[in-house]
């Protein structure tokens, strides 16, 4: 029995050679980890996010090392009409769009009965609003192409909560029932949609977040890792933006094609208990 053969050796083949991905959220952390990834595979990226212009020109020009075009769009996305105008930009300018990735987000820590409103507004507006926005603005390129990859990266609070962060669970729920519903409204058309679901992971702010929180609790670096931010990660370890981009990569490439409307954990173990 003949065994096909790999198309090209893994650490060469750039199946998302000539594709275009809009990536939110993307300057730093996660996002910056999946478009690295993505452009490692041959994709064109367009950023979007936060940072200063030397920082941000610094991120083009190392994505760009890896033979691809890359760009900032800085889109507000917490208005209606720059989460929209992110990707229609992005397809009058290249004529495409191939991968949608939403990460961008925002997350505030109140009781209900002393959680400001407006940053509740604000959570929904980002973390759920702007992935409703920026699919809508990608449908007709992508059933036009009969093909598309949106990833939504929400959260292990898409699938359990957590006290004190009603704002952030609930939108995280509903990226999980936005993937399922654009999942089985496009499944003909040669698109998919999936979430990614991230516990804890190892990100200059999630770093900065472990000393504020030693210096406030009296505690060691190591225990604010073991008995407050890993908690309830069994695996008591953080995972990397590398394994989120990586994971985003397959759900974006050829071999995932049957994969649509799933909230893949990358939790340590978390949402299983």
């Amino acid at each position: 029995m003949n065994i096909a053969q790999p198309a090209c050796e893994l650490t060469t083949c750039r199946p998302l050679e000539g594709q275009l991905a809009v990536v939110t959220g993307s300057t730093s952390g996660i996002g910056l980890g999946i478009a690295t990834a993505l452009a490692g595979a041959g994709a064109n990226v367009v950023l979007n996010g936060f940072g200063s212009r030397e920082e941000i020109a610094a991120t083009i020009a190392s994505l760009g090392e890896l033979d691809v075009e890359v760009e900032h769009d800085a889109a507000d996305l917490l208005n209606t009409g720059g989460a929209a105008a992110l990707v229609e930009g992005a397809i009058e300018r290249h004529g495409r769009i191939d991968i949608l990735v939403n990460n961008a987000g925002i997350q505030h820590v109140s009781p209900i009965e002393s959680f400001p409103v407006e940053r509740w507004n604000a959570i929904q507006a980002l973390n759920l609003g702007a992935a409703f926005h920026t699919v809508r603005a990608a449908m007709p390129a992508m059933k036009a192409a009969g093909f598309g990859r949106i990833i939504n990266v929400a959260s292990a609070h898409g699938m359990v909560a957590s006290p004190f962060k009603s704002a952030y669970v609930a939108a995280k729920h509903g990226v999980l029932g936005l993937t399922k519903t654009v999942a089985l409204e496009v499944a003909r058309d040669g698109i998919t949609c999936n979430a990614i679901c991230p516990g804890y992971v190892w990100t200059p702010l999630v770093e900065q977040q472990i000393a504020d929180t030693a210096r406030a609790r009296g505690l060691t670096h190591q225990q604010v890792i073991e008995d407050v931010l890993l908690a309830a990660q069994p695996s008591k370890r953080f995972a990397t933006v590398e394994e989120i981009g990586a994971l985003a990569l397959f759900l974006a490439g050829p071999m995932a094609s049957s994969i649509n409307g799933a909230a893949i954990p990358v939790d340590g173990g978390w949402t299983a208990q």
